[in-house]
């Protein structure tokens, strides 16, 4: 039953449309598009395959969207692509926001960095995180706007983030989204940060079509995905433990790495100074046959060896011996290479898993704020290239968290019709969101299944593929 697969929540916030609300589209479908106030045309423009399965009758539009939102005036044939999509982005530790047409143009993009605020607690602290952004948003907002020389009234829609991410982060954004959704008579659209990474790639290559592969890594995820349409994601491996921009970032703290511009970064330009095979680091989960992740226990012989050269964190990188500094940058270059291995190798492994499911596959999508590093691009695209696909990264603006990933994302649900309502405009503060911390993107490949992993990690919601596949087999 649909109605299982919800969470029970009193939910305000855009469920995408996949609560079990009563379709009017599907009713449509014998009508003429133009008759309707928005002027919505279906189809997904050029960068949909033509035989997408989502251009079809079982595109979602509740009975609400038809009087709720604000009338477009706009040509019914060319509406598509006519879209200005205001983006939010607040689910960690960089308020973001960005203005995008639906015809790839980026017409703003702003970033508040939390850098300070990472460097003075070693990390992210959601309380001080959330405070950071109710401090800049309305700014932040404010300035994309005025970057595209556009007013909100102009928007055709808001999208925000509203899960995977620390709550207290997700709802500056969301409230943030809501009031401008009301306030203007918007619809609204809620996307899935992982989503985002991965389909930002497609507003950088025109060319990138599903079916194809994603790979996301970031502090907080690392994420194994085949992409078969809009929405329908199998996931092929994920962490069961620490991600790849965690192990960077507490490899950055310890070895005394300026953190204000992130330890990524900083471990990666002072590897470029050390001997890669100094320290014997082993590779994480030789033993496992999957593609999940695990870098814990790479954070713990980092530590130990950290330890062994009596390496003081609390001596600055800048104020190192020269012997001293030695020692570091062969564990940064030693950890490097061991981390990166370790993506080589849950990679190769996907890869044939992916092209036994669909052999049509021909990308590799590497997104997410690691997918900036030089080395782990270099080294998948040994691995793509080797397997006969093409490696697609966005430029490095684009894989750190952004507000451009998240207006694209919804330009594309919201030309399939997935978007809700503008909420009241007089909305009381204390209304219940529906914000999801815990959201996977997609289901888990049997194969890659992780008894361990399930155990640790409640899922507080259904995936977001199946949500969509189970709103789609009510419309059927």
């Amino acid at each position: 039953m649909v109605s299982s697969l919800v969470p029970v929540l009193s939910s305000t916030i855009s469920r995408l449309n996949f609560l079990p609300k009563p379709s009017f589209y599907h009713s449509l479908r014998a009508l003429s598009l133009t008759t309707l106030q928005f002027n919505f045309k279906e189809t997904r423009a050029s960068l949909s395959p033509p035989n997408s399965s989502l251009n079809s009758s079982s595109s979602l539009l509740s009975m609400s969207n038809l009087s709720s939102p604000k009338p477009q005036n706009e040509n019914p044939e060319t509406v598509s692509d006519n879209l200005v999509i205001l983006g939010i982005e607040t689910s960690c530790d960089d308020t973001a926001a960005a203005v995008v047409r639906s015809s790839g143009e980026i017409l703003s993009q702003v970033v508040s960095s939390q850098a300070d605020l990472l460097a003075r607690y070693g990390g992210v602290a959601p309380k001080m995180a959330e405070e950071a952004h109710a401090q800049v948003i309305d700014q932040v907002v404010q300035d994309a706007l005025d970057k595209a020389n556009v007013k909100e009234t102009d928007l055709s829609a808001v999208a925000v983030t509203i899960g995977p991410g620390l709550s207290l982060c997700l709802r500056v954004g969301v409230q943030k989204a809501r009031k401008i959704s009301g306030t203007f008579n918007l619809p609204i659209v809620g996307v899935h940060h992982m989503e985002a990474h991965a389909l930002v790639a497609r507003l950088t290559e025109q060319e990138l079509q599903f079916p194809f592969m994603a790979l996301l890594i970031s502090g907080g995820h690392n994420l194994l995905i085949l992409a078969r349409d809009l929405g329908q994601y199998i996931q092929l491996g994920t962490t069961i433990d620490d991600a790849i921009g965690e192990a960077y970032d507490k490899t950055a703290k310890w070895l005394g790495l300026d953190l204000r511009r992130s330890g990524g970064p900083a471990v990666e330009e002072l590897a470029q100074e050390g001997d890669a095979e100094s320290v014997k680091f082993s590779v994480p989960m030789k033993q496992h046959k999957d593609c999940n992740f695990s870098y814990a226990g790479l954070k713990t012989q980092v530590r130990l060896a950290i330890a062994s050269k009596n390496i003081n964190a609390e001596i600055p990188i800048s104020s190192a011996s020269s012997e001293d500094r030695r020692s570091r940058s062969d564990i940064a270059a030693s950890f490097q290479r061991v981390a990166v291995l370790h993506l080589e190798e849950r990679c190769e492994r996907a890869i044939e898993w992916a092209l036994k499911i669909d052999p049509s596959i021909k990308y590799l999508v590497v997104s997410g704020g690691v997918a900036s590093n030089q080395c782990v691009r270099a080294r998948l695209n040994h691995v793509v290239t080797k397997n006969g696909l093409q490696l697609v990264c966005p430029p490095p603006s684009l894989c750190t968290d952004n507000g451009v990933m998240v207006a694209w994302t919804g330009i594309e649900h919201f030309r399939v019709g997935r978007f809700d309502p503008p909420p009241p405009a007089d909305e009381a503060e204390d209304t219940i969101l529906d914000l999801r911390p815990r959201w996977p993107l997609g289901d888990e490949y049997a194969e890659g299944k992780s008894e361990a992993r399930s155990l640790r990690t409640a899922r507080v919601h259904p995936s977001l593929t199946s949500l969509i596949q189970a709103s789609l087999q009510q419309q059927s």
